[in-house]
């Protein structure tokens, strides 16, 4: 514990880890922008872009799982599945959402609460065109989130899209493509010494973004 806090602090100092509304931009997803680049540069921190996606299903269960962000704009936040996976049913019977970004090694958080709507198929055409080729295949095989006996039968189902598939562009499934989520609030927390963190919050104000901050 004391070597971890004295890389805390050697960290904090060399980053100036803290937050005041002074440090934010007036736009949250430039804020974002921000501290998704300094994600990205750290060299041991694996997958920047993971994020959790928290939905509920019909018995109004919270169920979260980590999916990868592909990108992000001023309309929102987008990642890919198969339409008809968990995720999938529950977004489509209830677009409310929440994601978060967790880096460890910067202190950082960020949560995302807004409502998740279907990107047009032709960014969704787009993004799965850029896949490698066995991913694409692999969106076929798998019908996701449903039980299968075994492992054999999982490749014996990619086997045959393989096969379906050999020597021609692989499509984009129907019932596979993209969710944008647009936020409603963002909210931006800062690990501090003492547990005593900094949190700072947009919320979607007709066409503007209030800040609040938030206590630890």
């Amino acid at each position: 514990m004391y070597f971890k806090t004295k890389l805390f602090l050697l960290l904090a100092k060399l980053l100036n880890l803290k937050l005041s509304k002074s440090d934010l931009e007036v736009d949250p997803f430039k804020q974002f922008a921000k501290w998704f680049k300094v994600a990205k540069r750290i060299p041991f921190l694996a997958y920047p872009n993971a994020m959790t996606v928290a939905t509920a299903n019909k018995s109004a269960q919270p169920v979260g799982r980590v999916v990868l962000l592909k990108s992000y704009d001023e309309h929102g936040f987008v990642f890919f599945t198969n339409y008809k996976s968990a995720k999938g049913a529950d977004l489509m019977a209830n677009p409310q959402v929440s994601l978060s970004f967790y880096w460890p090694v910067l202190e950082r958080q960020v949560r995302i609460l807004g409502k998740a709507e279907q990107v047009p198929k032709q960014e969704s055409d787009e993004y799965f065109n850029s896949r490698p080729r066995g991913s694409q295949v692999g969106a076929w095989a798998s019908s996701q989130s449903e039980v299968v006996a075994d492992r054999k039968t999982l490749e014996s189902q990619y086997k045959t899209f393989e096969d379906k598939f050999k020597g021609q562009t692989v499509p984009r499934p129907p019932h596979w493509g993209g969710f944008r989520v647009v936020p409603e609030s963002i909210e931006f927390w800062q690990g501090r010494l003492d547990r005593f963190h900094d949190r700072l919050r947009y919320v979607k104000s007709r066409n503007d973004w209030k800040i609040e901050r938030l206590s630890p």
